[in-house]
């Protein structure tokens, strides 16, 4: 069992520090580099050979796992290295000739069209495909190909940080390892390679380009002929017949690879026009990873000025900036969350641009339009009294979990729907346009743009506390004036006694009512989610067009009513599906956990007040005395300020993220928002005088806003 143990160790040992165990010795550079190089056999196996030159890569690129050096000191240990292995074949002719030849027959027989064409580029046609390509590639062991030389050439660079050190070699280097890796049929068979891989990335861009989901998005709209994309098809061929250098045609091309990229950023302005999709935002970046591709191969085959190094130098200095960039494209494109954080946020961000101009109806920007709020939300709380009383009913109904769940929901869906048709609010209900808002301040978070964050904060958060505020102001007396009504003409509670302390119970703060409280959040933010994914799904479907001009609803309703419909829709489409969202979400959650044998629960804190009326009437008034009663009104508090806190929190990070900012920038809005909570709590609570308000527009407060402003400062400084 012992030696069984040691011998697992040992391979396990082998397996994460790959081939180096057979010769790296830590004391002894000259020893471990002619062990190294008298292992390879020119009349060996292509794998063979590839397998000892991604060894030689690892011998060149190792470093001890303690180490008081820096990167950069690193990076030139590496370099040593890559000298003392030239210097050593140098002083043995014998071996330089085998390993000279074993290089070059190697590099021969692989084929690299695929290495200039698809390293680091996404090159599947959907977005999901190429998610579960780079899921396979993270599961299944790398494959080396003898006819793909990609392969061999990402096993031998491995770590992202192979770029920089690979940059940083001199041109006397460069030289001598393109002298011994290659002649002069292998770098014409690669500048060959090269032109092959304009040719298929150029027609991969022309494929997407006049594809109809673009050339619809293209402004001014123009044929399939009179795009710049089938003209760069065209251009691209003459200036591969043409000299590398001739002048004209340079022009021409690089002229059309601008104009394409401008065509890209059109399709990209036109996103929130459309409606968006996943699939869509891929293929656009697709496109734009594959102009930037052909741009750095026009470089390297015309040899412009600051590419191609001197004349010794031709072969190696060409290549040497392809090279780095295919390394670090790769390693970007091999990430998984790499592809889905570029993504979702553009997606993310054009959803909430598009929803920008809506933002105005749904903030509470000065007192005015905070009691306009707070009214509103005493009509959305005297609908929710009436909906927490059927839910008192239904829940002690004793129907099975699935059912009571499918009539929870019902009875939200059709309050959430009434309260809307109504004009009332429902507390907490936060509104598509959160995230919008909050976007629309994050053009730069300097100082400036910190305040405005910051105010733009208060509002939305004040609107949720007028919102709360009109809620529990209505629907505790309404709910009391029904229960009392039901009791005086059936006779009835609205609960007896052992529910109504089970229902108090559950409440209290002394339990698992904050946790309940940070989830019911959640689902609040998703069910605004599904509002913007609503009205983004009807821009991209074009639905209001397709209702306003269907031929039987035009026949029915008559051409004006079917253009008012469509407009109707199209107001009410985000308001309509989070309202169902949520009334869902809110319903068949509890029934999903207790599938899962998980004891969850929401709260909302409309409903758990009308349950806490409800619960109190029930006992009388002398269960205002008790702690029970207590810890159940402290449990409504604590659900009012973590499922608005916890849904406001994730606006604000998709937000953030879908500006694309760097994540210290994201922590520090994030720091600066909950500094002023702490310090100003009734910032976000009460409506702010006139003058305040524009002083805070303006200068804000010394004490909290001047402190995150300083600390983006300083993290630009850094960055920079």
């Amino acid at each position: 069992m012992k030696f069984l143990f040691f011998k697992m160790l040992v391979m396990w040992r082998r397996m994460r520090h790959g081939m180096q165990a057979r010769y790296m010795d830590r004391h002894d550079v000259g020893r471990q580099l002619e062990v190294l190089m008298r292992r390879i056999d020119p009349a060996a196996s292509w794998h063979e050979r590839a397998n000892w030159m991604i060894d030689l890569a690892e011998w060149l690129r190792h470093r001890p796992a303690v180490s008081l050096l820096d990167r950069q000191s690193w990076h030139l240990v590496r370099r040593q290295r890559l000298a003392i292995m030239l210097d050593w074949l140098d002083q043995h002719r014998d071996v330089r000739r085998s390993v000279q030849n074993a290089l070059q027959k190697t590099l021969r027989e692989a084929t690299g069209p695929e290495l200039f064409s698809t390293t680091g580029l996404p090159h599947e046609p959907g977005f999901f495909g190429e998610l579960a390509e780079r899921l396979a590639r993270l599961l299944l062991p790398r494959h080396l190909s003898p006819t793909d030389l990609s392969s061999l050439f990402t096993a031998m660079f491995p770590d992202p940080d192979d770029a920089a050190w690979l940059l940083e070699l001199d041109n006397e280097l460069l030289v001598r390892l393109w002298k011994l890796m290659a002649d002069d049929g292998i770098s014409h068979m690669y500048w060959q390679q090269v032109e092959e891989a304009i040719t298929y990335l150029t027609m991969t861009v022309v494929a997407d380009g006049i594809s109809p989901a673009f050339r619809q998005r293209l402004e001014p709209k123009m044929p399939m002929r009179a795009t710049p994309f089938l003209a760069l098809r065209r251009e691209v061929e003459s200036w591969l017949r043409a000299q590398p250098g001739d002048p004209g045609a340079l022009r021409s091309v690089r002229m059309l690879v601008a104009v394409c990229h401008a065509q890209t950023d059109r399709i990209y302005a036109h996103l929130d026009e459309y409606g968006v999709s996943v699939s869509l935002v891929y293929r656009v970046e697709r496109m734009r990873a594959h102009l930037q591709r052909i741009g750095r191969l026009i470089d390297v085959r015309a040899g412009v000025p600051g590419v191609a190094p001197a004349a010794g130098a031709a072969g190696a200095g060409r290549m040497q900036l392809l090279l780095a960039d295919l390394i670090s494209a790769h390693h970007h494109r091999d990430s998984v969350r790499g592809l889905m954080r570029r993504s979702f946020a553009l997606l993310a961000r054009k959803m909430v641009e598009r929803n920008a101009d809506h933002r105005e109806q749904a903030i509470a920007h000065d007192r005015a339009s905070y009691h306009k709020v707070l009214r509103a939300g005493l009509l959305g709380g005297a609908v929710m009294a009436a909906t927490a009383l059927v839910q008192s009913g239904l829940s002690h109904w004793g129907a099975t979990h699935f059912i009571d769940g499918v009539l929870a929901s019902l009875n939200y869906a059709f309050s959430f729907l009434l309260i809307a048709a109504l004009g009332g609010v429902m507390a907490t209900r936060q509104p598509a346009v959160t995230a919008p808002a909050l976007a629309a301040r994050m053009g730069e978070l300097d100082a400036e743009g910190m305040r405005g964050l910051i105010a733009e904060s208060g509002r939305l958060l004040r609107s949720q506390s007028a919102g709360i505020f009109g809620n529990l102001l209505a629907v505790i007396p309404v709910t009391v004036a029904l229960a009392a009504l039901g009791w005086l003409v059936l006779g009835r509670l609205p609960m007896s006694p052992e529910q109504a302390r089970q229902d108090l119970a559950a409440l209290s703060l002394v339990g698992p009512t904050p946790l309940y409280a940070a989830m019911t959040g959640v689902l609040l933010w998703l069910a605004s989610l599904a509002a913007g994914f609503a009205d983004n799904w009807f821009a991209l479907r074009r639905v209001g067009e397709v209702v306003s001009n269907h031929r039987r609803l035009v026949h029915g309703l008559g051409p004006m009513r079917a253009q008012r419909l469509a407009a109707w829709l199209e107001r009410n489409v985000a308001t309509i599906a989070g309202s169902l969202a949520l009334a869902l979400m809110l319903g068949m959650a509890p029934v999903v956990a207790a599938f899962f044998s998980l004891p969850l629960d929401v709260r909302q804190v409309t409903l758990a007040a009308g349950t806490l009326a409800s619960a109190a009437f029930s006992l009388g008034w002398q269960a205002l005395a008790t702690p029970l009663f207590w810890l159940a009104a402290g449990g409504v508090a604590v659900t009012a300020l973590l499922s608005v806190a916890t849904a406001f929190a994730c606006a604000l990070a998709l937000a953030l993220r879908s500006r694309d900012l760097p994540r210290r920038v994201r922590n520090v809005a994030m720091r600066a928002v909950l500094r002023r909570f702490v310090v100003r709590p009734l910032f976000f609570m009460l409506p702010e005088r006139p003058r305040a308000a524009v002083r805070d527009e303006s200068a804000g407060d010394d004490d909290d806003e001047d402190d995150p402003g300083d600390d983006e400062d300083s993290q630009q400084r850094h960055a920079a």
